[in-house]
């Protein structure tokens, strides 16, 4: 972690030299530099692990060196020397931690034993595992309802573990998956089926080699999925186009020195050959912008009678509903478009022009395309556009949104889910013999919301930091504390441990890099990563302590002591042998898993079926579908407001979700601190505001709840007037509850209206100072002490 506060400009490439220094002091701050390099070289190889942080493919999984920067600080952070022992309890309260940092809590390093909260000293204290599932076992039948149970997962879980945590809380009776994903990418999963039938992305890692162009919507790879940026180079020095929609100027995108590549140290690769710098809220403007200058190109075209530029064949047999989309934008003025999307017109046409000149397109996408009310609305204009040409069901084409988590998308597919599908519940009743619920269960929102207003009273958290992951802070954390029982499956400490219910329990689990010997031998999981292909994953670390569980013996051990025996399902079985697990998936999904532990112990494992690939559709008419949606404006932005600014939340480089490995964000020139604002230098003198002033900020909504969060350092960035960005989890407490993306419930993370006050106030005078969300250590740096 770096000392001084200080922004400095960062001119180098993404990758290279200032990678592999990060690594390696990464390495030595955890104290495990040989250990940590050992394990690095088995970090997505055969017979090794998958890597603890995103979800990208690897190249058939027998690749060497196939790690970056973001995937080895994931591993150092979980294979640390660092230990979260029972003294270090005994020598803190919970009310004292909640003062430390997010990044100080982790930091601790990995929990070595079963801990359960102690209200009179205020302190967690050591438990044993039998103790703990008793106790957990008790407080869930003591509800007079499974409904009011919360089953949280996150990413990270792997394929068995999210199918029998799905297992234990649908023999308990309940639907109540919170998911990590609900926060993330629910909005493709809403977008997708209803477009061409399947809810995942279309194509594999091959299809970068065959792309003549890429476009990537609110994505920045050199942070949130590095290894991509391999694959990006490739294509860029092949000369296949790729053209950027991003507020923000990230240099990943811009250009980048692989490690692995000598020459490109001297001479980094230009990664985008367009950069349009899209105002926050205005990619559905852009999108339909390059819809309309296509659609004139080909009436141009037909009028001077030259071939059509649209794919007419692909539109008549495959899809429906074209004409309405093409009067949908037909109307639409570019005087709209160059408006809200904060582009010029010629700007929007030459990015048509690369489409149009392209055979084979891939529309990549991340969270700034998700995070917004028009999320769904977003991605289906994005299959839209790829649909007018054919970009679908062919080599080198197709959708490709970039999930989070190494397994979130397989969590998805094994069963976490609060809106079930009949044939998946039909196969768990005729593997298992009980009849799983029907009625749908709670989201993240949903969840929050039935927690606030007292209809559920337990949480059981599958690792992840739900507190700071979720919306409006303030307003969950209050939610938490109202709750009987919370548990929470870890491998270290985090702020959601310590906002708890009056029952809580901390439950250490092994991680991914670890080795998890089981009664039958050593075991190992599967992950699906965002191309929908499954491969094996096994640790090879010892185990941090002797007292931890996998997560499988976890959910397990907890299952056996809640659930009547009645239900004749072998919980001890299930853990002593996962093939018995994968099995039992097998049984409940046969279409989809057929052969499973055979497939998993080939090399690279195996791709899911994709329909879309043989170009079937699998929705209700059977074909894929041109949708309308009207409009190009967030509905709910306040308007004509000129001192609002939309603000985006984001990650810093020493970020992964809400775990904080560091205070650094080098690529964009922050170094040690995060309590920062970027602004446009227009909008801060506009504003009034000098440069580097400290700031507030409050959101602007309806409701009339006060969100606020200040201490907040301005730095001037280079982002589209009217716009701002700053980190999350800090910034979490100014999401309102309330404001979601239509149809999937995501969270609006991505477009939160606000206005920047002046910080004149003390830490101490915080809402609800009790949750301290920017805390003690923090606070000095923003302040600059």
């Amino acid at each position: 972690m770096s000392g001084k506060a200080k922004i400095k400009a960062y001119k180098a490439a993404a990758g290279g030299l200032g990678a592999l220094e990060a690594v390696e002091r990464h390495l030595c701050r955890q104290k495990v530099f040989i250990n940590g390099n050992r394990a690095l070289l088995q970090m997505n190889q055969p017979e090794g692990f998958d890597c603890p942080g995103c979800g990208w493919p690897d190249p058939s999984h027998t690749s060497s060196f196939e790690y970056c920067e973001n995937g080895a600080k994931a591993v150092a952070w979980e294979a640390t020397k660092k230990r979260t022992i029972p003294a270090f309890f005994a020598e803190h309260t919970v009310s004292e931690l909640l003062e430390w940092s997010d990044f100080a809590l982790e930091d601790q390093g990995r929990l070595t034993h079963p801990m359960v909260y102690d209200p009179a000293t205020d302190r967690y204290v050591e438990t044993s595992w039998d103790e703990a599932y008793a106790l957990i076992g008790r407080e869930l039948n003591k509800l007079p309802d499974p409904n009011m149970v919360e089953f949280y997962t996150s990413g990270r879980a792997s394929n068995e573990a999210a199918f029998m945590f799905q297992l234990f809380a649908r023999a308990w009776g309940t639907n109540n998956f919170p998911d990590c994903s609900n926060m993330c990418h629910e909005s493709t999963s809403v977008a997708l089926p209803q477009s061409i039938g399947v809810a995942k992305g279309t194509i594999v890692l091959e299809d970068f080699e065959k792309a003549d162009a890429i476009f990537i919507f609110g994505q920045n790879p050199g942070t949130n999925s590095p290894r991509m940026l391999n694959d990006l180079r490739a294509a860029a020095k092949r000369g296949a186009e790729i053209i950027v929609f991003n507020p923000l100027r990230e240099r990943a995108l811009e250009r980048f020195a692989s490690p692995q590549h000598v020459a490109d140290l001297v001479k980094p690769v230009q990664i985008a050959t367009q950069y349009h710098q899209v105002r926050v809220g205005g990619d559905l403007a852009a999108i339909k912008g390059i819809m309309k200058a296509v659609l004139e190109a080909d009436a141009e075209a037909l009028a001077e009678g030259r071939p059509s530029i649209l794919d007419r064949q692909f539109i008549a047999t495959h899809t429906t509903g074209f004409e309405a989309v093409q009067q949908d934008v037909e109307r639409l003025s570019w005087a709209e478009i160059v408006r809200e999307s904060g582009l010029t017109k010629e700007a929007i046409l030459t990015a048509a022009g690369s489409y149009i000149r392209a055979d084979a397109v891939i529309a990549v996408w991340g969270m700034g395309i998700t995070q917004h009310r028009t999320g769904v609305a977003n991605i289906q204009q994005i299959v839209n556009l790829l649909m007018l040409r054919g970009n679908l069901g062919k080599p080198g084409a197709g959708c490709c949104p970039v999930r989070g988590h190494s397994n979130v998308q397989g969590d998805r597919t094994v069963g976490i889910y609060e809106k079930p599908k009949g044939p998946f519940l039909d196969g768990l009743q005729r593997t298992f013999g009980f009849v799983p619920p029907r009625d749908w269960g709670h989201d993240v929102v949903e969840a929050i919301e039935a927690m606030v207003e007292g209809h559920s009273k337990a949480f059981i958290g599958l690792g992840g930091n739900f507190l700071l992951a979720a919306p409006d802070t303030e307003v969950t954390a209050k939610a938490m504390r109202g709750l009987d029982l919370t548990v929470q499956i870890a491998t270290k400490l985090n702020r959601g441990h310590l906002v708890h219910g009056k029952v809580s329990l901390l439950l250490p689990c092994l991680g991914r890099t670890e080795m998890d010997y089981q009664a039958s031998g050593p075991q190992s999981v599967t992950v699906e990563d965002s191309m929908s292909c499954v491969h094996a994953s096994a640790g090879r670390n010892f185990p941090a302590s002797r007292h931890l569980r996998s997560e499988v013996s976890i959910i397990c051990g907890m299952a056996k002591a809640t659930l009547p025996a009645s239900l004749g399902i072998d919980w001890d079985g299930f853990t002593a042998n996962y093939d018995r697990i994968r099995d039992a998936i097998e049984s409940t999904m046969p279409d989809l898993f057929a052969g499973y532990n055979a497939k998993i112990r080939q090399p690279g494992g195996f791709r899911l079926y994709s329909p879309v690939d043989h170009r079937i559709w699998k929705t209700p008419n059977g074909k894929a579908n041109f949708i309308v949606h009207d409009g190009i404006v967030e509905d709910d932005m306040p308007d004509n407001d000129t001192s609002v600014l939309n603000l985006t939340t984001i990650r810093s480089h020493d970020q992964y979700n809400t775990t904080i490995y560091g205070l650094d964000d080098r690529y964009r020139g922050v170094f040690g601190q995060r309590m920062v604002v970027f602004v446009n230098k227009a909008d801060r003198e506009r504003l009034g505001f000098a440069e580097g002033a400290m700031v507030a900020m409050r959101t602007v909504s309806p409701d009339g709840q006060e969100r606020r969060v200040g201490g907040f350092r301005l730095v001037d960035y280079d982002i589209p007037a009217g716009c701002a960005a700053a980190y999350y989890p800090e910034t979490n407490p100014l999401v309102p509850l309330h404001r979601r993306a239509l149809q999937s419930n995501t969270p609006t993370s991505k477009s939160v209206p606000v206005v920047l006050e002046a910080w004149t106030g003390t830490w101490n005078d915080r809402p609800a100072p009790e949750l301290a969300l920017v805390p003690r250590d923090m606070r000095e740096i923003a302040v600059g002490a």
